[in-house]
């Protein structure tokens, strides 16, 4: 996995790009209370909101990591959007996006680094 400044985590498979946030940033947001997910089809350029997450203590953009399209996106999350506390690096990812250049992945972080972003 990739991890992003944000708090976003990337799990790459082929030209598919899974988005999620980190167990560092549900932890942070406290209870999640609803998660508004993106359209699918929509193209978005990196640093466009894609999503939203409002917990009990505050609202927090999920940003797009990268360019790209979402070509799926975690419906359980509308129903359940508790998930996101209860397995933040697993079941409750927010969307996924297909990439045409894989190489921009360079540029984010590994675990090792993240672990050492956030101390």
């Amino acid at each position: 996995m990739k991890y992003t400044e944000d708090h976003e985590w990337l799990r790459v498979d082929g030209d598919l790009v899974t988005v999620g946030i980190t167990d560092h940033a549900s932890e942070q947001l406290g209870d999640v209370v609803f998660v508004e997910l993106p359209e699918v089809e929509t193209m978005v350029a990196r640093g466009d909101e894609a999503a939203v997450i409002e917990s009990v203590k505050a609202a927090s953009d999920i940003l797009a990591p990268v360019d790209g399209e979402i070509v799926a996106v975690n419906e359980k999350l509308v129903d359940n959007p508790g998930l996101v506390n209860e397995d933040p690096t697993g079941d409750a990812w927010f969307f996924k996006m297909k990439l045409d250049d894989l190489s921009v992945l360079d540029e984010f972080m590994d675990e090792d680094a993240y672990k050492e972003l956030i101390g």
